[in-house]
């Protein structure tokens, strides 16, 4: 049963105040295997959970793109409760082969990118579709433009772009307005360098969505080694650092909302206590 969980805006949706990124049970040499994999979903929307992100690209090889967004629709087909209320978030400009990733940021490939997509999700219109990486071979104004079409064509509800710098996101906004709702960016203890974005992000009312908001795949246990405070104020709540990080990201400003990822169900319950947890001025100031 789905529980009750503080919410925040993305566009004109209200999702729970924690998501799910789903990317670490597609990534080869960490993935689980598929059924813990869907009990991890199934947990993470039993705890309220009501944002999952995705991509066309988090695969375990370059021969099965959409992997996990297959692996999110066939959990959402098993869960017993209201799944118009989950809001699906993918991605599509980031490509795969053989020897690793690039980029396709080219008007045509978004279009066959997402086409693909929503086959994958088994969907008639992807609830938050993003541009995953600017490509420095197109202007990021041609792909934002499609972006747009994408939208105005009805395959996408609503626009968002990630991994883009304060000036890419004010020329994405002048560009598709109120289509776009979202800001996808790397930030957490050890990486804050986008506070700017999230400035930027405040100020024109997009929802900014924190990836590896625990520092990443491997590296969750570094809240520990690298700042104490985390664990004195997890200790003094009874929660776990991770909870107190995400926590703390939520305090930074209204409109993040992060998305840690999880490949085991007991991960994601904890995060998902983060919603819930309040910390004083004080700690957040030793946590600054």
């Amino acid at each position: 049963m789905q529980n009750a969980m503080r919410t925040r805006a993305i566009g004109n949706v209200q999702v729970s105040a924690i998501g799910l990124g789903a990317m670490p049970m597609s990534v080869a040499g960490h993935m689980p295997d598929e059924e813990q994999s869907i009990r991890t979903i199934l947990a993470a929307l039993d705890a309220g959970i009501t944002l999952i992100d995705t991509a066309d690209a988090y695969t375990p090889s370059h021969e099965e793109v959409g992997h996990n967004e297959r692996l999110v629709a066939k959990a959402l087909a098993r869960w017993g409760g209201d799944t118009g209320s989950v809001l699906v978030a993918t991605k599509g400009g980031h490509t795969r082969t053989p020897d690793g990733w690039d980029m396709d940021g080219s008007p045509s490939y978004l279009r066959e990118a997402c086409d693909r997509s929503l086959k994958a999700l088994g969907v008639d219109s992807i609830g938050l579709y993003q541009h995953h990486r600017p490509d420095p071979k197109v202007p990021y104004e041609e792909t934002i433009g499609a972006l747009k079409e994408l939208h105005d064509a009805g395959k996408i509800r609503m626009a968002g772009i990630s991994n883009a710098d304060p000036a890419q996101i004010r020329l994405a906004h002048d560009i598709l307005g109120e289509r776009l709702v979202s800001v996808q960016n790397e930030y957490s203890p050890r990486f804050r360098t986008s506070e700017p974005e999230i400035d930027v992000c405040e100020e024109l009312g997009l929802a900014f969505l924190p990836w590896s908001p625990l520092g990443g795949i491997g590296r969750t246990g570094e809240l520990r080694e690298r700042n104490a405070a985390f664990t004195d104020i997890a200790q003094a709540h009874g929660v776990s650092p991770q909870q107190v990080c995400l926590a703390w990201e939520l305090a930074r400003s209204p409109v993040v909302i992060p998305i840690p990822g999880a490949s085991r169900p007991e991960t994601i319950v904890d995060s998902a206590g983060a919603a819930a947890l309040e910390l004083s001025a004080e700690e957040l100031a030793r946590l600054s």
